[in-house]
């Protein structure tokens, strides 16, 4: 594999974590009645907003709202649409260098209908599927803490066939790696290039209805030992559940305190949950504390519309973590 390596600016400073995947407005609807009538009828919604998406991208900016050094590489279009992202980005800290545009391609875009805790989601990838691992310099993986993969496989043609390199790169260099999947439009959870890549995942990190599609598995009980054997942990997002670790055959359950506030949408939560567990490895606190600080991150993000408008600051998202009761084993 071939990829760039320019030379790094003299001001270039360490990262504490590297996203990649994808980069995209949300269209955002909410209402209680958002499913569209054909037929050329009008239906009257509660709220329509342009907002920050893509798995990564969120991740990305709240990573940055809990105090990480995150920069975020993926690809974008040379149109309006990209020019939001990277000014949204940038004006949360998030390190844009890294967002290729390439010229002449739309962005890619999503729009999510979403009624509380429940989404359809409709996105058109655009230039988000041209990123390939050679785009992702050396001196990136050299200078960073924590490399975070989203959205695999909305980039599964493009990024896969070069994913386990680079992650083997991160590693040797010395940083821990994440992978987000995310929910796979084709229906084929995954191949050779998927599993190549997982035996150098460190933290695998799956919703409960994925984590069973990933696995084959009709039960989490039977799933879970089925990811880890291809060689990561596995923290299940269960929602307002909580979550599942599993470290070998050690397992605990997070038990999140019940939200103060409504939900109001639930865009984002699992990339918020993202951030703060990747966040709380890098604190060094062990895999469930870790947990406890993610479950806090994605309770926190369902209290606006949009993955990042209600991203919580380190200082908020500790103390909502206070409040989540860690239990070994299953259940």
């Amino acid at each position: 594999m071939t990829r760039s390596e320019p030379t790094p600016p003299e001001s270039a400073q360490p990262l504490e974590l590297l996203v990649i995947g994808d980069c995209n407005p949300d269209v955002l609807v909410l209402g209680d009645d958002v499913t569209p009538e054909f037929g050329q009828r009008e239906k009257l919604v509660t709220s329509i907003s342009l907002v920050v998406g893509g798995s990564a991208a969120i991740t990305a900016v709240a990573a940055a709202r809990l105090g990480l050094r995150v920069a975020l590489a993926a690809t974008v279009g040379t149109d309006p649409a990209g020019d939001f992202m990277l000014g949204q980005l940038a004006a949360a800290g998030v390190d844009t260098a890294p967002i290729l545009a390439r010229p002449g391609q739309g962005t890619g875009m999503t729009v999510a209908l979403s009624h509380g805790a429940d989404r359809a989601i409709i996105t058109a990838v655009g230039a988000m599927t041209s990123l390939t691992a050679g785009d992702i310099p050396s001196e990136l993986l050299r200078r960073t803490r924590h490399l975070h993969v989203s959205s695999y496989f909305l980039l599964e043609e493009s990024l896969g066939p070069g994913l386990a390199e680079l992650l083997a790169e991160a590693q040797a260099g010395g940083a821990t790696t994440s992978l987000d999947t995310n929910w796979d439009p084709a229906g084929r959870w995954g191949g050779d290039e998927l599993r190549a890549a997982l035996a150098h995942t460190d933290f695998l990190l799956p919703n409960e209805t994925e984590a069973l599609h990933l696995s084959g598995a009709a039960t989490l009980s039977a799933a879970v030992p089925v990811l880890t054997a291809l060689g990561p942990r596995v923290v299940v997002k269960l929602g307002a559940r909580g979550a599942l670790t599993a470290d070998g055959n050690d397992f605990h359950r997070i038990e999140p305190k019940v939200p103060d506030h409504a939900v109001v949408d639930a865009t984002g939560a699992g990339d918020c949950f993202n951030a703060g567990l990747i966040a709380g490895l890098l604190r060094g606190l062990d895999l469930p504390s870790a947990a406890r600080l993610g479950c806090a991150g994605g309770s926190a993000s369902t209290a606006a519309a949009g993955g990042t408008a209600a991203a919580p600051t380190l200082a908020a998202a500790l103390e909502l973590a206070d409040s989540a009761v860690v239990r070994p084993g299953w259940r």
